[in-house]
């Protein structure tokens, strides 16, 4: 389950204003993000996100399982040391556990050993208030796997601030994130009651996180085009039509992208349709 570890470390490294908020309880003035990278011998983790502050680094590690090749306090604390030792700043260390367990090691906060202790902080998002997820953006696509005794309820609070989103390339975007991390906790069939299906495949990132591969790319990128030049021929497409361009072919897609410099009304675009229907 890589791909929502990795999820939330891009939703960490695109607003690390609103993670310092929540994690930190304070207001930056500045924030760096610092390459996953660590010296002597490099080591790398998809899901960790290193933010650097004033004076203070915050080092989040997203869990979405409980397995780990290298135990996960063993981890915590090499990452305290080189942080330290390149840094030269204090270090904040927060586990962030997405998906509900009963295993110890979502409720363990140090490392021990003979001669050791290093403690770091837990994040349980089963525990955690919706309150401050559904009021920041950044937090927001969260919110689905904060505390709840009614799940339609709190996927229908997600949805409304979802919907208050100005910006539509943002709000598809945002609704994506959220669809996805939703499903760690719902059924499919409860999710896409409050969310709509079409933003989330209309989703640049939900394409990179579902891994389509090189051929559903290039037909993402087929239909953005088309869909630009159909909306700046005709103005804006109903939605029936541009769903049933969506689920048309690459070739299809191409094809389509020739044949609609003859069109002179959006009739037109509809009978091409109906003659060349997708699949």
């Amino acid at each position: 389950m890589a791909e929502y570890d990795n999820l939330c470390k891009n939703l960490a490294e695109k607003y690390p204003r609103d993670f310092i908020r929540w994690l930190l309880n304070q207001e930056p003035q500045q924030i760096k993000i610092l390459k996953t990278e660590l010296s002597i011998e490099p080591i790398r983790a998809d899901a960790v996100t290193f933010l650097q502050t004033e004076n203070r680094i915050l080092h989040l590690e997203f869990q979405t399982t409980i397995k780990s090749k290298t135990p996960l306090g063993l981890r915590m604390l090499d990452y305290y040391v080189r942080l330290t030792r390149k840094y030269q700043l204090p270090v904040t260390q927060v586990v962030i556990f997405l998906q509900p367990t009963t295993d110890e090691i979502a409720f363990t906060t140090e490392y021990v050993s003979e001669t050791t202790i290093h403690r770091y902080q837990v994040m349980r998002m089963w525990e955690q208030d919706s309150a401050m997820f559904l009021n920041n953006l950044g937090l927001l696509p969260l919110a689905p796997l904060t505390k709840t005794d009614s799940a339609p309820a709190l996927l229908s609070q997600v949805a409304q601030s979802l919907a208050r989103i100005p910006d539509i390339e943002t709000r598809q975007n945002t609704t994506a994130y959220t669809e996805i991390l939703a499903g760690l906790k719902f059924e499919q069939e409860l999710i896409l009651k409050l969310f709509r299906e079409e933003t989330m495949q209309e989703s640049v990132i939900y394409q990179y996180i579902l891994d389509k591969g090189e051929q559903r790319g290039e037909q993402q990128e087929a239909l953005r085009f088309l869909t630009r030049m159909l909306n700046r021929r005709f103005g804006e497409i109903d939605s029936a039509i541009i769903e049933r361009i969506q689920i048309l072919s690459t070739a299809q897609l191409e094809a389509l992208g020739e044949e609609f410099l003859d069109f002179t009304k959006v009739a037109d675009l509809v009978t091409w349709l109906e003659q060349n229907p997708g699949s």
